[in-house]
């Protein structure tokens, strides 16, 4: 029996077509309001949002700048206020658990504006931050923060030698086999490790309350005599011995090479990295190192932070973002415009030449955007031969060319039909090469950098953030995979064949992938089975077959799917949590990859995005679905909520009106 639904015109149509027309007109209205997001050249650039260590991190910078009397201090205390727990203390996503170096960071901020350390939220927190061993409690960039401003001694933070940026590419220990992000922070704080700059609070705005004297870290514990981790606290000792009878000329000259390298990176860069935590150190630095505020150099400095604020004037709050993310919004938003333009169902040219004048200008931005420069990339002799090319996820960042956002930047150019534009073809040649060329060899592909996964380097006392490594993984792995095959290379290419092997060997035995660069099982799972949907890989393998029932299985009750991102550490919150739009449309797309567009899972998931979408177009979403380091940094792409929807459920309006009869 063919279910039947009414279609508007008071006939009987079945429910496929009515999802078609319904999920096609859902899609439209979103694409209405993603257009009008678009800034005058055509691109776009959408809020990212981080929890309160950056407005934290960026008050404890006045303070050391001594300017705790700026107006925007206050504002960005509000905003610190109103994130607190109820519970007390401070976590590091919406809903999270209480994290104990966002919460000292957090308190110390407050106090410093005048909050009073008695007023009842900052009393829950203090307990919690005891009950949690205090201060010494906190992670290392933490630790540095309160030395700077005299809380802490400097021998109770790692010892981060300036020597390191001497070092070969080839050593196993060094600032090469770093993550990108890491030797962007690294550098700046062996600067300061080395001359300890101290800026003292006075005694009233002290936090001594927040010491545990009864708490031992494990940086103060012994540690097997063979194990690595005793061998770097070890190494940790010396140096901080040999920094008391340090050769002067030897140190200086290891300094200088520092400020040059950091100096180096300026160019071509909005800011150190283009990231909030070595921006931030960056003017730290230049204070110490004797720069007038008002050298070109310092004032550079402070405005790419400036450039990182959001204001609600109305409420008198301020907080900063991470980083600027528009390659990667125009990217993924012209995709998502491209899928609008294959489902129309209607024959609208006056709609469709919008969206091909849109897709056009966002693409010819993007290409104009491809770095031509060599990066950190090419430090190690294997990549020196390669013709440099890539995109970076900020607007100005050509140190750092990373490879899912070229990915997705090649996948973009496709879609808008530009793939032989002979303006835009030899990028996308070039990108290809690189791209191919930054396989580990693993069979993987990382964020920047191949093969940058020496487990000992975990092991470091600065290693605390979760971000020493950037190892392969299986969502970026896929992407390119994607990219791959939309590009027409078959799943015989010897990096394809290798790249399959290393996503095999990373499913879970439930079914499902982790997403390292977005929370978490949805997003990896969506990804591998779009991935392989674009290669032609048979959707009846029992692997993807297992992974499509795994998507079906966490599907909520109302359609939605959700996941929190205490799902990097506990594993019962896999594919578990608040639903949110991004989410769901990943689920849907996952289902669709799978050739399950006409389930009732994917009717439920769509209808659960057609009937939360706002009289506007766009869709509310208050959690974090992205991830920045899990277990340490998450995300909010306030753009995710709408262009992912689109493309799910354009992309579902597609599939079902070109389903089997």
């Amino acid at each position: 029996m063919i279910v039947t639904a009414q279609d508007g015109r008071g006939l009987a149509a079945p429910v496929s077509e009515q999802a078609a027309a319904d999920s096609a007109l859902a899609a439209r209205r979103a694409a209405a309001w993603l257009l009008a997001q678009r800034k005058t050249d055509g691109h776009w650039v959408g809020e990212l949002e981080g929890d309160t260590i950056l407005e934290t991190e960026w008050v404890l910078l006045k303070a050391f700048l001594g300017e705790l009397d700026d107006p925007e201090v206050v504002a960005a205390c509000r905003s610190v206020r109103r994130d607190a727990r109820p519970e007390g203390g401070w976590a590091i996503h919406p809903g999270g658990p209480f994290e104990i170096s966002a919460s000292v960071k957090a308190y110390f901020a407050l106090k410093l504006v005048g909050v009073s350390p008695d007023e009842p939220d900052m009393v829950r927190a203090r307990e919690l931050i005891l009950q949690h061993g205090g201060l010494d409690a906190c992670n290392s960039f933490t630790r540095f923060y309160l030395a700077l401003l005299g809380q802490i001694p400097y021998d109770d933070c790692p010892a981060v030698p300036p020597e390191l940026v001497w070092l070969p590419s080839w050593v196993p220990f060094g600032l090469a086999a770093m993550s990108s992000w890491t030797r962007t922070l690294v550098v700046p704080l062996a600067i300061l490790s080395s001359l300890k700059p101290c800026r003292p609070v006075p005694d009233a705005l002290r936090i001594d309350e927040l010491k545990n004297p009864h708490f031992v870290p494990d940086w103060r514990k012994p540690a097997g005599l063979f194990t690595w981790r005793g061998f770097f606290l070890g190494v940790d000792r010396l140096l901080k011995a040999f920094d008391r009878i340090k050769p002067g000329v030897w140190r200086r000259a290891a300094v200088r090479s520092c400020h040059q390298w950091m100096l180096d990176h300026f160019e071509d860069s909005d800011g150190l990295g283009a990231i909030f935590p070595p921006m931030i150190y960056t003017v730290v630095v230049l204070e110490t190192l004797g720069y007038d505020r008002n050298d070109r150099l310092f004032e550079w400095a402070v405005r790419q932070l400036d450039d990182l604020k959001v204001r609600d004037e109305e409420n008198g709050l301020l907080w900063l973002q991470p980083c600027l993310s528009p390659v990667w919004d125009t990217a993924i938003a012209t995709i998502a415009l491209a899928d609008v333009r294959d489902a129309q169902a209607e024959n609208n040219p006056a709609a469709r030449a919008e969206l091909e004048t849109a897709l056009t200008t966002a693409s010819r931005w993007l290409v104009a955007r491809e770095i031509r420069r060599k990066g950190d990339w090419a430090i190690r002799r294997r990549f020196r031969h390669i013709e440099p090319s890539g995109w970076a996820f900020e607007y100005l960042n050509d140190h750092y060319a990373d490879i899912d956002d070229t990915a997705m930047v090649l996948m973009a150019l496709d879609r808008a039909g530009l793939r032989d534009d002979p303006t835009v073809k030899p990028a996308i040649e070039r990108a290809l090469n690189w791209l191919l060329a930054l396989q580990g060899r693993d069979g993987a592909w990382a964020a920047f950098d191949a093969d940058i996964d020496n487990q000992v380097l975990t092991q470091v006392p600065f290693a605390d953030h979760n971000a020493m490594l950037d190892p392969g993984c299986a969502d970026i792995t896929a992407r390119v995979v994607e990219m791959l095959g939309q590009l027409g290379f078959a799943s015989s290419h010897p990096s394809i064949q290798r790249a399959l092997e290393f996503i095999w060997s990373r499913q879970e035995p439930e079914g499902w992938w982790e997403g390292r660069w977005g929370v978490n099982a949805i997003y990896g799972t969506w990804q591998v089975l779009q991935g392989l949907a674009a290669l032609g890989w048979p959707m009846s393998d029992p692997r993807l077959v297992k992974a499509a029932d795994w998507l079906e299985t966490i599907q909520q009750a109302d359609g939605g799917f959700g996941e929190s991102c205490r799902s990097y550490e506990d594993r019962s919150w896999i594919g578990q949590g608040p639903p949110t739009p991004s989410q769901t449309a990943w689920g849907l797309l996952g289902l669709i990859a799978a050739g399950r567009a006409d389930s009732p899972a994917a009717h439920r998931a769509a209808a659960w995005l057609r009937d939360r979408q706002t009289s506007h177009g766009d869709w509310p979403e208050d959690q974090f679905t992205g991830t920045g380091f899990p277990k340490v940094f998450y995300l909010k792409y306030h753009l995710y909520r709408v262009s992912f929807p689109i493309m799910a459920l354009a992309r579902h309006a597609r599939a079902l009106t070109r389903r089997p009869s």
